[in-house]
Parts: structure tokens; C-alpha cells; sequence
């Protein structure tokens, strides 16, 4: 298979933005995101297991490192889902605690626009540990419910190329932040070794959309998840747009060779 011919990577403009290689209005764009993941949360960690073959869950692991969440912290977890990293930071804050024997109680809140990944995330057995200290709430993270300098981590994961202006999110992002706060965006991106490319291509454009017809009976939403990945912008183009929110000392993380890559900056 050769190489699929692929648009350039999006930039959110205010007429049109990406909905996979396709262009749409930015209101069209968040109720087609929605249906989307209306679709597949039933199924989405299973799902997210093999396509990845389980490497994301490393990849989460080393994440949730890099923030190193602490006793006492307040952690907004963006486009959350199922509330996978948000379980992460307080079983490490806790741990955290334990070591230094603080006894302060990290809270998180898992926040996303679908209420459909939401309530999977609810439904799950291990929340019930996190009694009074993981919340839920549907809401845009373009437009996030919360005061200026509410959070003392915000974190996004495979989130934020769902958005209709991501630009918009990193700065909603930075105003929720306390000054010294961390943001942490895991984000599928691009191969830093090209050889590779036609692999990754062979297998994302073929596999990816039958293994989700399989498993979930949605062809069509894994296609438009490969093809939003596409269209994400190279991480050196992220890392601009998440400095010119405000953010500091961003860096960057490549992740299986750039499949993945971690943001992380610091709100100042």
C-alpha cells in the first residue's frame, strides 16, 4: 500500500476547521465530535487497547510521571473520557502522601463534552475508592466552567485535536491554571522517523477502521480518528501555538517515535 496523500495539518480558522480531511463549520465540527464519540464509548478503552496494542497505557504512565501530582492538588482532566487519567493522578498524589506522610486528599475532575464517555466513565468499578474526590462534569473545554486560577494541573489526552479551535482550549487552559500550575497534553502526532511512515500509514488507514467496525460496528469513526491525527499540526507547531497561550518552558516528548508526543508547560 502506498502512502496515503495526506491534507496539510489544520489550522483553526473562524470560518472552517477539520473534521478529518474533511472542512466544516466549527459548530458542525463539535456535534459531529460528539456523535462520534456517542458511537464508540461502550468500547473505547478496549478499543484503545488494540490499537495500540496496549502501548498507550505506557505512554499515560509516563505522562502522569512528568506531572508528578501531589497531596492536596485540585487536577482537571480535559476531554477526560472515562476518567483514565484522572484515577492516575490521585492514586499517585496518594502515593505521594504516603511517602512523605502528608495526609492531604488530591480532588480531580473529569471534564468532556460527551455525556455518553462520561457516564462509561462512571459506570466503571474502581471509582468507588475515589468517593467525594473524583467528580464529573459535561462541559466544553473550550469554554470551561471554572474561575481563574482554580487548578493546579490540567491535563489533556487525545483530546484536544477534537476541538473546533484548540488554540481557544490552551488559553482556557492557562486561565483555570494557578500560577505554577502544569499542563499536560498527550496527543497522537507525527512519525519522527520517516522511514517508518508508510508502515504507519498502511496500518492506520486499514486496520484501525476494520478493527473498529469489529468491535464496535463503527467503521466510520475510527476512519475519522486516523484522519484527525493527520491533520494534527507537527509538534514543533503545537509547542508554538501552546507557548503563545502563555504557557512556559514548553517541551516536548516524542513517544514509539512520534506516534505519540507529550506537550507539558508551566502556567506563569
Amino acid at each position: 500500500m502506498e502512502p496515503m496523500t495526506k491534507p496539510a495539518p489544520d489550522t483553526p480558522t473562524s470560518e472552517t476547521v477539520s473534521f478529518g480531511f474533511q472542512d466544516v463549520t466549527p459548530d458542525e465540527k463539535v456535534s459531529r465530535v460528539k456523535t462520534v464519540f456517542r458511537s464508540v464509548a461502550g468500547k473505547y478503552d478496549i478499543m484503545n487497547d488494540l490499537m495500540s496494542v496496549g502501548v498507550h497505557r505506557l505512554w499515560k504512565h509516563d505522562t502522569m510521571n512528568k506531572l508528578n501530582p501531589q497531596p492536596g492538588e485540585r487536577h482537571l482532566d480535559v476531554a477526560g473520557g472515562t476518567g483514565e487519567l484522572a484515577r492516575a493522578f490521585l492514586t499517585l498524589a496518594d502515593a505521594a502522601g504516603k511517602r512523605r506522610g502528608d495526609t492531604r486528599q488530591a480532588t480531580a475532575i473529569v471534564c468532556d463534552i460527551n455525556d455518553a464517555m462520561l457516564e462509561a466513565g462512571k459506570a466503571r468499578d474502581d471509582n468507588a475508592q475515589w468517593q467525594g474526590r473524583l467528580d464529573w462534569v459535561c462541559a466544553d473545554g473550550q469554554t470551561l466552567p471554572y474561575p481563574d486560577r482554580s487548578f493546579d494541573a490540567v491535563t489533556v489526552s487525545f483530546g484536544i485535536r477534537n476541538f473546533a479551535d484548540r488554540v481557544a482550549g490552551l488559553h482556557e487552559f492557562k486561565r483555570v491554571l494557578k500560577p505554577g500550575g502544569r499542563l499536560a497534553v498527550l496527543e497522537f502526532s507525527h512519525l519522527s522517523v520517516p522511514v517508518l511512515q508508510k508502515a504507519y500509514d498502511a496500518y492506520s488507514f486499514s486496520a484501525i477502521p476494520a478493527i473498529g467496525q469489529v468491535v464496535t460496528g463503527d467503521r466510520d469513526s475510527y476512519q475519522y480518528l486516523v484522519e484527525s491525527i493527520r491533520k494534527f499540526p507537527r509538534q514543533d507547531v503545537f509547542k508554538s501555538e501552546i507557548e503563545g497561550a502563555g504557557f512556559s518552558n514548553v517541551s516536548v516528548t516524542n513517544f514509539s517515535g512520534g506516534i505519540a508526543a507529550l506537550h507539558f508547560g508551566w502556567a506563569v
